[in-house]
């Protein structure tokens, strides 16, 4: 069992910046598959950012060079640096983790998610 609790989001002006943290309890941080996903009002819930157990990456295309996923697992923490954040990334952002994102068998823990809102 995991327990995820995110913090950091808020509200920015077009251009800014905000580190999205998401804090992990109960089992090992370090064997999950850790990922950001967003939903936006009336829009189905997508993936951000993935960093898998051994350390690589992916993105989706939207925030390609703008955002940056890490982990900590000393600290069972992952984080979400986002820059040059635009108003289309305004969302609900949750934290999840996947015993095995390549496994269609995998389970998975989610977050309460964080509230981002880019506006001037």
């Amino acid at each position: 069992q995991v327990q995820l609790v995110e913090s950091g989001g808020g509200l920015v002006q077009p251009g800014g910046s905000l580190r999205l943290s998401c804090a992990a309890s109960g089992s090992a941080f370090s064997i999950y598959d850790m990922g950001w996903y967003r939903q936006a009002p009336g829009k189905q819930r997508e993936l951000v950012a993935l960093i898998t157990s051994g350390g690589s990456t992916d993105y989706a295309h939207s925030v390609k060079g703008r955002f940056t996923i890490s982990r900590d697992n000393a600290k069972n923490t992952m984080y979400l640096q986002m820059n040059s954040l635009k108003p289309d990334d305004t969302a609900v952002y949750f934290c999840n983790a996947n015993s095995d994102v390549r496994d269609p068998d995998s389970y998975d823990y989610w977050g309460q998610g964080t509230q981002v809102t880019v506006s001037s």
